[in-house]
């Protein structure tokens, strides 16, 4: 009852303020994503928008996506099995996915598996590198991945077909229609992929065994402008999916997991001239079914509904400056197989100030707070800045603290589950370079993190039980670069990543398993009229499967790379064909070990716009 009592509080008594104020400058006239900190409050950090053509020419798959445009590493079980990402030296449970400004990582599992987000129902996404619990709260120690749906209120209309076949009987479908005008906005998207996944091993006569996989998703996004100063938005998104997991050996027992994920977010807006105003309630449901052994019909299980509700006032002060509030309360209830029926209430408030001092300098500051029965919060910052030394230099600076809570299986499953852990906690700096020439842009970031009460797993008698033990030191430095020049009627591109990534155990001054020191990504695109052929590569440093760092027990280094053509036909309904050869070079490769992933093999599409 506390949380509720506080939580209302705070919102009762920012309605008050909003309803004493009156208008003094225009309202908003576009609302396009409602990740409004996302765009507001992160000009201190290194932040990188992946263009819509860009998602539609990469894999569906974000683990895909990311992985061959950015500097977070993944470790992938296989093809379309179970991804984790580690960005910064992080693990997975501390990079976290903001659905259209919610944080939607597992209340079961702390993460968010890349494989089971379908990129092709966004618009856009966007990748936050550093802190960011401030203003999103658990999990966003090494950055966070923001996944949004534009609305715009304008006249149009279209639609898109996605089709494409690949090797192994890999079918996907992806449609999208988007129509609206200048009083209602709405999108639609849904796509179907499956694949027998049946790829033999490089350099083998192995065969991925029991590693066939589907899933369905639909992704909907509706605006309505009911005047001037009132917007109301909804979006939907479920994800169904069953994959099976792959064996290693014929004689292994085959099993598979099913799992369906819901969430659901109505938003109103309010322009009330220096004040705006936006309420979201929010309702996110996640469930599994994990199958032993898939001769029966016997299954493990678990379930988490979650409530959120969140108030958010933004005050501009004047042109220069702004304020922003927040409050919201959440809560999850969780149920399952080993789990006890447990409920977890959390209340918090934050405040984001952004200040623009003349036309070079703005400094950023954000607090945040949370409230709950179950665990003791830090108070968490941010501080930035963001100074443009030249027209063509810029120098950015942020330091901040951030955390992650227990999940629910870390505090509450049966046996083993912990309940007085302590949430993991962060301090971190970094210091951005950013240059612009003209059809160059490159960056170059350096950052440090210290981090506390690093929550594991660990043999306790009979059992396993997670605790607070660990210590990590992280620093390393990033670099992105972007050039394209047209010379008539002739474009080419040319984009990379690079990540140094020291992430050490602090007793032990060993690497963590499963962070690369090394990972590097290129892209070249040339397009002429109506054609375009682009390469892509990535490349991934050594990696440790054992916490001694022991030489014998590593993942190779490898560089994989992929082509792509494509040809455009028609002009006002248009389709496009194209070819992917994926592992170009047929690399024998693996991100986990003996979890090799597919060789040489191709991909087929069709995209049609009418």
């Amino acid at each position: 009852m506390t949380t509720k009592r506080f939580f209302l509080f705070l919102a009762f008594f920012a309605c008050q303020l909003v309803m004493a104020q009156h208008d003094s400058i225009q309202y908003l006239d576009v609302v396009r994503i409602s990740d409004v900190q996302l765009k507001s409050f992160s000009d201190s950090q290194s932040v990188l928008s992946l263009s819509d053509s860009l998602i539609r020419e990469n894999q569906p798959s974000l683990t895909s996506l990311l992985n061959y445009n950015t500097v977070i590493y993944f470790k992938e079980n296989g093809l379309g099995m179970v991804s984790s990402p580690s960005f910064r030296g992080t693990t997975a449970q501390q990079t976290a996915v903001i659905w259209n400004g919610i944080n939607i990582n597992s209340q079961l599992t702390g993460q968010t598996d890349f494989n089971t987000i379908t990129t092709r129902d966004f618009q856009n996404i966007t990748v936050r590198a550093g802190g960011g619990s401030a203003l999103y709260g658990s999990s966003a120690i090494g950055g966070s991945i923001h996944l949004n749906n534009e609305l715009n209120f304008k006249d149009h209309f279209s639609n898109e077909l996605h089709l494409n076949y690949g090797s192994f009987n890999t079918i996907g479908a992806n449609y999208k229609v988007s129509v609206s005008d200048t009083k209602f906005s709405f999108q639609a998207a849904i796509s179907r992929n499956s694949s027998e996944n049946d790829y033999k091993f490089p350099e083998s006569n192995w065969k991925n065994q029991n590693g066939e996989f589907y899933n369905t998703s639909l992704n909907m996004a509706f605006g309505y402008k009911i005047n001037a100063r009132n917007y109301i938005k909804a979006y939907s998104q479920f994800f169904d999916s069953e994959r099976h997991f792959a064996i290693l050996f014929p004689a292994e027992t085959k099993t598979k997991y099913q799992d369906f994920n819901s969430r659901n977010l109505l938003e109103w807006d309010r322009f009330m001239g220096l004040f705006t105003s936006r309420v979201k309630v929010a309702y996110l449901s996640e469930k599994y079914k994990y199958f032993a052994n898939i001769a029966n019909d016997n299954y493990s299980d678990g379930k988490v509904e979650t409530v959120i509700g969140k108030y958010d006032l933004t005050y501009d002060i004047n042109t220069t400056m702004k304020l922003n509030a927040i409050v919201d309360y959440t809560q999850n209830k969780g149920t399952g197989t080993g789990i006890l029926h447990k409920t977890r209430n959390i209340a918090s408030a934050g405040l984001l100030f952004k200040h623009e001092v003349g036309s070079r300098f703005l400094y950023e500051l954000s607090g945040r707070k949370e409230v709950t029965d179950n665990y003791k919060s830090p108070v968490l910052f941010s501080v930035g800045a963001n100074y443009k030394v030249t027209d063509f230099y810029t120098l950015k600076l942020n330091g901040s603290r951030n955390f992650r809570v227990p999940t629910f299986n870390d505090l509450y499953w049966e046996p083993g589950g912990n309940p007085d852990l302590k949430p993991e906690s962060s301090y971190q700096a970094e210091l951005g370079n950013a240059f612009t020439f003209k059809e160059l842009q490159f960056s170059v970031t350096g950052y440090y993190m210290d981090i506390k009460d690093m929550l594991r797993w660990i043999p306790m008698g009979a059992n396993w039980s997670p605790v607070n033990t660990d210590k990590v030191i992280t620093y390393g430095g990033e670099a992105m670069l972007n050039w394209s020049r047209k010379i008539g009627m002739h474009q080419v591109s040319l984009n990379g990543t690079y990540a140094y990534t020291v992430s050490e155990n602090d007793d032990t001054k060993k690497q963590l398993i499963y962070v690369p020191h090394h990972k590097a990504t290129g892209s070249l695109t040339y397009s002429v009229q109506r054609f375009t052929a682009n390469y892509q590569a990535l490349y991934v440093g050594e990696v440790y499967t054992r916490t001694d760092n022991n030489s014998r027990y590593t993942i190779d280094p490898y560089l994989v790379g992929n082509a792509t053509v494509n040809y455009t036909f028609g002009k006002k309904f248009s389709y496009t064909l194209g070819v992917q050869v994926l592992n170009l070079w047929n690399e024998n490769y693996q991100s986990v070990e003996n979890r090799f992933l597919p060789g040489r093999n191709i991909n087929t599409y069709l995209t049609l716009n009418f």
